[in-house]
């Protein structure tokens, strides 16, 4: 297993204005504070799970 397998990109594609205070937490604890921002991240069950609570406003590859 390659170190880049278990990385996963993940790209803010919607304004966070809106979203509750918790949500704005999560995207800034993924680094993720600007549309259009992209960030790569290793790949397990906090950040998955983290993605999951925003995934109406991200995009992920990988």
């Amino acid at each position: 297993m390659s170190a880049s397998e278990n990385m996963v990109k993940v790209t803010l594609v919607s304004s966070y204005h809106g979203c509750t205070q918790r949500q704005r937490a999560t995207l800034k604890g993924l680094g993720l504070m600007r549309r259009g921002r992209t960030v790569v991240l290793r790949s397990s069950a906090p950040v998955r799970g983290m993605i999951g609570k925003v995934s109406h406003l991200v995009k992920v590859e990988g």
